[in-house]
């Protein structure tokens, strides 16, 4: 029997519960720094030391978190669904709950890759990537990240996964970071869309969309149970 096609599209909300910071809401991650001192090439180039240590403890946050039961419901909906992740999030923490499809929008926290060569990507075993650990090219190991300002390479094969979609979901993103916002627009009109979020959004022009206003967890619950009625 033909599996129906889940597009599942995370954003920071997802790890919050597992004690990952986020970036832009209250007590959130640019509170503490400024986008142009950590999260650009122009700041890399200016500040390599400060850049890697932002991303090493980052590294470091990621390691000692683990999945919440959000990310455990998303892997677990394999087991009725074709499940395609994409996410904006840079943890792992999707994989390690089991999810076997992940796409990450905007790199890989457990990564590093040339800073020449961006095709070099190396998995990193510890948290520390180091001034003076360079790649087989010569050049400086820089965090696997799409700063701002950076093409975000795998845009369009979400595009192309999110116009597959026979459910489209969305979770803890605040649906402001463009271009992966425009995703949610790019799904067909009349297949059944959810989108689980605490805040308050206004989105009456997306047509088949159900809000479930709740956290991550909460959230997954409920959307558990309204795709079983469904079956």
């Amino acid at each position: 029997m033909h599996k129906k096609k889940i597009v599942v599209f995370s954003g920071a909300g997802m790890s919050a519960e597992s004690g990952i910071k986020t970036f832009r809401d209250s007590g959130g991650l640019w509170e503490e720094y400024k986008i142009e001192d950590v999260a650009t090439f122009d700041a890399w180039t200016r500040n390599q030391e400060l850049v890697l240590d932002f991303y090493n403890q980052r590294r470091k946050q990621v390691m000692d978190a683990k999945p919440n039961e959000a990310h455990v419901l998303v892997a677990e909906l394999q087991n009725f669904f074709d499940v395609q992740v994409i996410t904006q999030n840079i943890d792992d923490l999707h994989e390690r709950a089991g999810s076997k499809n992940v796409l990450h929008l905007h790199g890989e926290i457990m990564k590093g890759r040339s800073t020449l060569k961006k095709e070099l990507v190396f998995p990193l075993k510890h948290w520390e990537i180091k001034t003076g650990d360079v790649c087989e090219a010569g050049s400086q190991i820089r965090p696997h990240i799409v700063w701002f300002g950076e093409a975000v390479p795998e845009m369009d094969k979400a595009t192309a996964l999110a116009e597959e979609a026979d459910v489209f979901v969305t979770i803890g993103t605040s649906l402001n970071v463009y271009p992966a916002a425009n995703l949610i627009h790019v799904v067909k009109s009349n297949i059944p869309k959810y989108l689980i979020d605490p805040g308050d959004f206004n989105l009456d022009y997306i047509k088949n969309l159900k809000v479930i206003k709740a956290t991550a967890v909460e959230g997954m619950k409920v959307l558990m149970k309204a795709l079983k009625d469904q079956e």
